[in-house]
């Protein structure tokens, strides 16, 4: 953690989700407008009584970004949680098992990797009907998990031969045990780079599905948001403001979330620390070169 608070990238990127977060869980001591409520004229302009315009039926935008990332952030951190939940147990589970246990994870493993996964949501969505956030964050999470059950089978594959695993298992500790306290924690920096890839999938995945018009129309979120706008032709009649805000916040979200990832990859894997180091050689160098 303290590598990680000196990253400035981690630093940035923690700050920009923290202030969406903070400001998510302040909605109401936000905005005096109900997001769903028709509060002013149709397409109004920023103004000081509505500071991001007017959605075509009069609703507040400012109100309705901010309310909005209650539901996309939990469509995103509860379908991450559930993609990196599962994804790491099978990992984990395949890799240290090995056998006939490995091959048939791996075997649904590899079907679900070779399925295309968006085609797959939209067929799904599209089955569904109008698909509630909660509804589409348990698609999310029961059709994303591959791609991280197979990376943490590999780490587990190297970690397992390890010494301190290979003590723990001669003193006799059930599998379970091992699985938990000796495997889990040395492939943490992988289930940490799963989780953040997985959230930012979520939202953005939660964001498409329902600008095509595959979500609740009555649920508040930013693609939602983005949905209406294209509904009421908001660009071609110069309302920019109701296109453009929830964009702008998917993009500062993905960007924070990027952020951090690349941090958190950055810390797991030392080839990337290099440029630190031969900066540091370069700078020792020239000052050696001052002296003589």
């Amino acid at each position: 953690m303290r590598t990680l608070l000196r990253n400035r990238k981690a630093l940035v990127g923690f700050l920009i989700i923290a202030v969406i977060v903070i400001v998510a869980i302040a909605a109401p001591l936000l905005t005096q407008y109900d997001p769903a409520a028709r509060t002013g004229r149709p397409h109004q302009p920023p103004s000081l009584d509505h500071i991001l315009g007017t959605t075509r039926i009069g609703q507040d935008v400012f109100a309705r970004l901010i309310y909005g990332a209650r539901t996309s952030l939990a469509v995103g951190f509860g379908a991450g949680l559930l993609i990196t939940l599962v994804g790491t147990a099978l990992g984990i589970i395949s890799g240290y098992r090995g056998g006939k246990t490995d091959e048939i994870i791996s075997f649904f493993t590899n079907m679900v990797l070779v399925v295309p996964n968006l085609p797959l949501l939209l067929v799904l969505a599209a089955f569904i009907g109008q698909a509630s956030p909660l509804v589409i964050a348990l698609i999310l999470g029961a059709t994303s998990w591959a791609w991280g059950a197979r990376v943490t089978r590999a780490e587990t594959l190297s970690v397992k031969h390890k010494d301190f695993v290979k003590s723990a298992e001669m003193m006799g500790e059930p599998q379970w045990r091992i699985m938990t306290f000796e495997i889990f924690p040395n492939v943490i920096s992988i289930v940490g780079i799963n989780f953040i890839g997985s959230v930012i999938f979520a939202i953005i995945t939660e964001a498409t599905l329902e600008f095509l018009g595959l979500g609740d129309p009555k649920a508040i979120s930013w693609g939602t948001m983005l949905y209406n706008a294209q509904k009421a032709s908001a660009l071609s009649v110069g309302a920019w403001w109701d296109i453009l805000t929830p964009c702008f916040a998917l993009a500062l979200l993905g960007i924070g979330m990027s952020l951090l990832n690349f941090a958190v990859d950055e810390i797991a894997n030392p080839q990337l620390r290099t440029g630190n180091h031969l900066k540091r050689w370069s700078l020792l160098v020239r000052s050696g070169e001052g002296r003589l």
